[in-house]
């Protein structure tokens, strides 16, 4: 389906509806294996709204997926409004998780 890899320590600045840059953490990267399509899954930097279990593990937390472009250092992110586009990144955010929780 999909190769995806998981960069150590990477961040990108998001402008928010107001205009202000946000830091996010890169989770997750990939490229989908049929369409060439790359798409990114981040998390805000110092998520307030995550819940922690009690050993400090971070049991749920808000996370932002975008299909992205490079043009040369520049990023260009579009927002997935495709139902079937969603469930695919859904279904590899999924098999990631697991992956990471079996390591």
């Amino acid at each position: 389906m999909s190769n995806y890899s998981h960069p150590e320590d990477e961040f990108i600045f998001i402008t928010n509806e107001e205009g202000e840059k946000e830091r996010f953490r890169i989770i997750l990267t990939f490229e989908h294996d049929e369409t060439g399509n790359q798409y990114m899954v981040v998390a805000p930097e110092e998520d307030e709204d995550a819940q922690v279990q009690g050993n400090d593990d971070i049991v749920e937390q808000d996370v932002y997926a975008f299909r992205y472009e490079e043009e040369g250092e520049q990023l260009k992110l579009f927002t997935i409004e495709d139902d079937d586009e969603w469930d695919m990144v859904e279904e590899v955010l999924n098999t990631f998780q697991e992956d990471e929780e079996t390591e």
